[in-house]
């Protein structure tokens, strides 16, 4: 409980850290928000759903999905809410989305500092300009689109140096289809984590939540039932255990990132195990606040 404590009180001062970066350049006008229900109890995990908007958005359709964000209603207390944007809506976000979903980008750079990095976002940028929140790892990042992919060390290193900049990590994993038909999805999962186990300490897996995302599942429509969901989680949660400490693998978080919608959140987010959504495209309507809503 010692250290729970201690992951508490380290996750918050980041969050005091970038909420004072945020006070100075927010725009007074964004709405508070409103609040439902109790927090989580002490030695609870606390729900996180993230909405990852990947490459999409107008400036007109973002400005509606905010609005829409905005009148959506109570968000229950015992859930953080971030929403990963774009980058060239990160502004329009971070000045106009609802106070109580914290924002977040999509990825970050290798480089502690900045430079000449032609095309690159800094990870100290993104904590100045008063992201809380960055994805590492996801899969479409791991696989490339048209370019190289990132490997294991390579999404551990910049796992690291986002950690040490202040930011928080919802760090993607997960197995292909083949993969888990052939039966080795935790092994793929496994080396995965286990360059971030190597290069972090136990007190920055207070600021990450490991979103494991079958790559089967995103975009498919294909979900992983919710059994099936909470066996890899429960593996996630047993391997963290074993190769970082059991205080860890009792406070991290491990959001489902396949598919979860409305229609199936209530049911995933039941399971002891999973502790929040990485939400795709529900993340772009107004179905997102049903998937919110889903640990009701």
């Amino acid at each position: 409980m010692q250290f729970v404590k201690k992951i508490g009180e380290e996750a918050k001062k980041v969050s005091d850290k970038v909420e004072a970066k945020m006070e100075k350049i927010v725009h007074k006008g964004r709405p508070k928000g409103l609040s439902v229900g109790e927090p989580a109890a002490d030695g609870e995990r606390t729900y996180l759903i993230g909405g990852n908007w990947k490459c999409n958005g107008t400036m007109a359709s973002v400005a509606e999905l905010v609005k829409t964000f905005n009148d959506a209603g109570p968000i229950p207390a015992n859930v953080d809410v971030a929403i990963c944007a774009p980058y060239i809506h990160l502004g329009v976000v971070l000045s106009t989305l609802r106070a109580d979903i914290a924002i977040g980008a999509q990825n970050s750079g290798l480089s502690e500092k900045m430079g000449a990095y032609t095309g690159e976002i800094c990870a100290s940028q993104l904590v100045d300009a008063g992201v809380e929140w960055v994805i590492i790892g996801h899969s479409e990042r791991r696989e490339g689109f048209g370019m190289a992919g990132e490997d294991e060390e390579l999404c551990a290193k910049k796992l690291k140096v986002a950690l040490d900049a202040g930011l928080k990590v919802m760090f993607a994993i997960g197995e292909k289809k083949e993969e888990r038909e052939s039966g080795v999805t935790m092994d793929v999962c496994a080396k995965q984590l286990e360059p971030a186990a190597e290069l972090l300490s136990e007190e920055d897996w207070a600021n990450v939540a490991i979103a494991y995302e079958p790559v089967w599942a995103i975009g498919t429509g294909l979900t992983a039932t919710p059994e099936m969901a909470q066996e890899t989680h429960k593996s996630i949660r047993d391997w963290v255990a074993e190769n970082v400490s059991a205080e860890v693998a009792k406070a991290v978080r491990i959001q489902y990132g396949g598919s979860m919608k409305g229609a199936n959140a209530k049911e995933l987010l039941a399971q002891p195990d999973i502790d929040g959504g990485l939400i795709g495209g529900a993340s772009l309507k107004a179905d997102f606040f049903n998937v919110i809503n889903g640990v009701l």
